[in-house]
């Protein structure tokens, strides 16, 4: 038998926000399996609310692609799939070594202050057993270097994908393994702006991604075995 899955409940978010974001926290971390059936009712009785704001969160789950509806099966957890995978993170590539090289121009000095800031953030929370808060550190860090290209519509781009983008950035950071390697990296970057290295930049941003494709498509293949 199942645990009962617990609401994070917030008193300034309507219902179907906690119940999509306590949804959301399951599948990322495996709570909720992929293709696993999202049954209205039987996760209304495992939350303990109505059907109304599960119908609603599973609406926004598929719009984050983290879950599907097939016909005559109903809503599912989305499964993760190689193609998605590099499709998703060909984007996030292409975005991130725009950014980098626009940022290696352009960044001021309390911007570069800011991006240190964010390393030394994410090396502590590395340090740590908190997932979500080191995917945040993460994504904390990445979004100062798109704020120091200084272009809203790349903004507008990112802000787009960035659902998408998280599931499988995720999935990477889960694994403890990576964790020394990502802090490197991050310092690499940092030290690649700081010098307005443009090559060396796009080179370690192009490393940092294609170890990220690498993980986790193992585990993608890890999990159809």
């Amino acid at each position: 038998m199942k645990e009962e899955l617990e609401l994070n409940m917030n008193a300034y978010l309507p219902l179907r926000d906690v119940v999509f974001l306590t949804l959301r926290d399951a599948i990322l971390k495996g709570e909720l399996k992929p293709g696993e059936r999202l049954m209205e009712m039987h996760l209304a009785d495992r939350l303990g609310v109505s059907r109304t704001p599960i119908r609603e969160a599973i609406r926004m789950l598929e719009k984050e692609g983290l879950a599907v509806t097939i016909p005559r099966k109903g809503a599912q957890v989305a499964k993760m799939t190689e193609n998605d995978l590099e499709n998703v993170l060909e984007v996030r590539e292409a975005l991130e070594e725009l950014s980098a090289k626009s940022a290696c121009r352009k960044w001021t000095e309390p911007e570069l202050e800011e991006l240190k800031n964010a390393t030394i953030a994410f090396e502590k929370a590395a340090e740590g057993n908190d997932v979500r808060d080191i995917v945040e550190k993460d994504e904390a860090f990445h979004d100062i270097i798109y704020k120091m290209a200084r272009n809203d519509k790349l903004m507008e781009i990112v802000s787009n994908l960035r659902e998408q983008m998280y599931r499988y950035r995720y999935e990477y950071v889960k694994d403890y393994n990576n964790y020394s390697r990502l802090v490197e990296e991050h310092e690499k970057i940092l030290e690649g702006l700081m010098r307005r290295d443009i090559d060396y930049v796009t080179e370690v941003m192009h490393l940092h991604l294609k170890n990220q494709v690498n993980a986790v498509r193992e585990t993608i293949r890890e999990q159809s075995m």
